[in-house]
């Protein structure tokens, strides 16, 4: 039977992410929680949730000796990052005064701009929260059965702007076009919420487990 890691540095929706993988695992994948280095290497595939602040993410990373085991395991057995498990992956984050990432992807998070208006004149709210399209940018085994402009949940203040944009597997539009799924060789990462975008969401964890 193969492994799937979740990753555990403390984010609050750990256990949301296990269940929806349990889930569309069907007994047919093990979904087990990854507090060791050994947990990350001996695991067929690995997830790295997101929900939370990014310093504390990569200092709990950091304490229970995690980062190196991760980016070995980057480059050699499928990875989905969620969230913060996306603007995790560049080199240097705007928040928390500042934060260095894990540097897989070069580029940087930057914080959406306070204070625009949207056509109505309505001031857009930060975060970014509630559902909203994803226009795939072209074809990944990620994306099966999933067409593009199909609607996920997001919450966040924080988006990626990676250095090469030959990497960007999707778009989303608030208060300006921003990336919000990269692939790279073994990885693929969204800025959504999959364990909360009800079908489209387990349609895209199910496709990761058979990838």
């Amino acid at each position: 039977m193969k492994t799937v890691a979740v990753i555990d540095y403390g984010a609050s929706n750990l256990r949301s992410v296990v269940k929806a993988l349990e889930f569309v695992a069907a007994g047919k994948h093990q979904i087990s929680v990854a507090t060791t280095a050994e947990h990350i290497q001996t695991a067929d595939r690995i997830v790295f949730p997101g929900q939370g602040a990014i310093r504390q993410c990569m200092e709990s990373l950091r304490q229970r000796d995690l980062v190196e085991p991760l980016l070995e395991s980057i480059q050699t057995k499928p990875f989905l990052g969620l969230c913060l498990g996306l603007q995790s992956l560049l080199e240097f984050s705007e928040e928390d005064g500042g934060t260095k990432g894990l540097g897989v992807i070069p580029g940087k998070v930057a914080k959406f701009a306070e204070g625009k208006l949207d056509a109505r004149g309505n001031r857009y709210k930060i975060p970014h929260m509630g559902w909203n399209s994803v226009d795939q940018l072209r074809p990944h085994p990620l994306w099966k059965g999933i067409p593009s402009g199909e609607r996920f949940y997001f919450v966040h203040s924080y988006y990626v702007q990676p250095d090469n944009t030959a990497v960007a597997a999707a778009t989303t539009s608030y208060i300006s076009e921003f990336i919000c799924a990269i692939d790279r060789d073994y990885l693929f990462a969204v800025q959504f919420h999959p364990e909360k975008s009800q079908r489209a969401g387990l349609q895209l964890l199910t496709n990761f487990l058979d990838w």
